[in-house]
């Protein structure tokens, strides 16, 4: 097994693990065509492609967050995590695990998107279940390519205790505090 780490199409705010399109390869690393020829060259030999593959957020540059961030009345609006707010007071004092808080404010359609890291990687609406039947569809393409597997990142992220509550600070760091 190979096993590459992200290598889907991304700005590379976070080392790839901001995915700005799920089925194209970036092209630092080549193209979906040099993918299709390692999958079945890898075949050849016995060797499986494996792709890391992140399923708890995008990256603020994917076609859905852009969708998304244009009107609360659009389908993809769904597929993040929203909160209504002020600008400049967040839903809740929840922080980032790369620091800041975990809100960003959306001028377009007035409310704060959730992230866990990055402020340029918007957390995936889990809940929605449109969201996942895409990204089920996304799966099997790359399987339907003949791809070994996945490892997924930030698999224990991608369930939300909803409505968020807000936390006091547990400690002098600036990590989430975990949901009960």
């Amino acid at each position: 097994m190979i096993w590459l780490s992200p290598v889907f199409a991304s700005p590379q705010v976070d080392n790839g693990y901001d995915i700005s399109d799920y089925r194209a390869i970036d092209p630092i690393y080549g193209s979906l065509d040099d993918m299709d020829e390692l999958i079945a060259e890898g075949k050849k030999r016995g060797i499986g492609i494996m792709l890391d593959l992140v399923l708890n957020h995008s990256s603020d540059q994917h076609p859905w967050f852009l969708a998304a961030r244009s009107s609360r009345d659009n389908p993809y609006h769904d597929y993040y995590v929203w909160r209504d707010g002020e600008p400049g007071t967040p839903p809740n004092g929840m922080k980032a695990s790369f620091g800041g808080s975990a809100w960003e404010w959306v001028p377009e359609v007035g409310q704060y998107y959730f992230h866990q890291f990055a402020p340029q990687q918007p957390d995936l609406n889990w809940e929605n279940p449109d969201l996942r039947e895409e990204i089920y569809k996304m799966v099997n393409w790359w399987l339907d390519k003949g791809l070994a597997g996945f490892r997924i990142d930030a698999i224990i992220n991608i369930k939300k205790v909803l409505p968020f509550r807000d936390f006091p600070p547990t400690a002098a760091t600036d990590c989430a505090p975990s949901a009960r």
